[in-house]
């Protein structure tokens, strides 16, 4: 994985003790009909290890103490993509005498970004809805597909347009554009494979719908959500409205029967055990906050 570090094997299982003296050890790109590019080296004859690519310095090395034992094998450290090259292990003694010629190809992975799919963009007259697909810093090179979430069936190619390019990075973004017939219900979806790590990111265009594992559903908005949301809030409006003229009503008709607006005065009355806020009770509470005899 690009970031990662990783371990070129390269061993000997023959003999189980090396003269560190006695080794040359080398470890080189093979380049065809031209000179092996060297990464690192070991020259037992003075006793020490070179980098003659500065593209390898302070990234590769090899244990002295494991090659005593006939392990050979190369550490590599942050791999980037350039880095996935065939590399060949030369293992000498004497200069004279080889011992291992192996060759290791290394393949280099990175994760795509989680895709990312516009909402159609269309106007309301179009027959035609075009969907763009979004995904960045994977590696190796992508493939891309599109397809109905209907039935899951994939799309004819002809209908997207795909550019893949590397970044700074060395790895590959990718933008895909997918135009279509308008159709009521359109829900597509949008596909990254990385074959290397047998992977694929799936975003669907419809809000709502349900993802496949370790997806993001995108943004496109449903019509009918907004027309239920005007319709709740009519609803709510009517029914405060209903409220606040009941009030009034019930208002008027306690007020039309407290003793005070018929001239008469009662006099003291006997106490009697609350029952509750009945509408009765309620009557009577506002006819002694308005009746004109009412004592402070």
């Amino acid at each position: 994985m690009v970031g990662s570090d990783v371990e070129l094997s390269c061993i000997y299982t023959e003999e189980k003790s090396f003269d560190l003296n006695e080794l040359y050890v080398y470890w080189q790109i093979p380049r065809t009909g031209s000179k092996p590019e060297p990464v690192t080296y070991y020259l037992g004859w003075n006793s020490s290890t070179g980098h003659d690519n500065n593209r390898y310095k302070d990234r590769a090395q090899m244990s002295l103490d494991s090659m005593k034992q006939g392990n050979f094998s190369l550490r590599l450290y942050n791999i980037t993509p350039q880095d996935e090259q065939k590399y060949d292990c030369l293992v000498f003694r004497k200069m004279t005498e080889r011992i291992l010629n192996v060759t290791v190809t290394l393949h280099v992975a990175a994760n795509y970004s989680m895709p990312v799919v516009s909402a159609p963009t269309a106007a309301p007259q179009d027959e035609e809805l075009t969907f763009t697909c979004t995904s960045k810093d994977g590696y190796p090179r992508p493939n891309v597909y599109w397809i109905n979430k209907t039935d899951n069936s994939l799309l004819d190619e002809a209908l997207q347009n795909s550019t893949v390019s590397l970044n700074a990075q060395g790895l590959y973004d990718v933008v895909s554009v997918l135009r279509i017939r308008r159709t009521p219900h359109v829900n597509v979806g949008c596909c990254i494979e990385n074959v290397l790590l047998h992977q694929n990111l799936t975003v669907s265009s419809q809000k709502g719908s349900e993802p496949t594992p370790g997806t993001t559903v995108g943004n496109t908005d449903i019509p009918g959500d907004a027309e239920a949301g005007r319709s709740r809030t009519l609803v709510a409006a009517i029914a405060l409205l209903l409220m606040v003229v009941v009030g009034v009503a019930a208002g008027w008709w306690c007020k039309s029967r407290c003793p005070g607006r018929r001239g008469y005065y009662t006099g003291a009355q006997a106490a009697r055990p609350e029952r509750g806020f009945t509408a009765a009770a309620g009557c009577a509470w506002l006819c002694s906050q308005t009746s004109p005899h009412s004592t402070p």
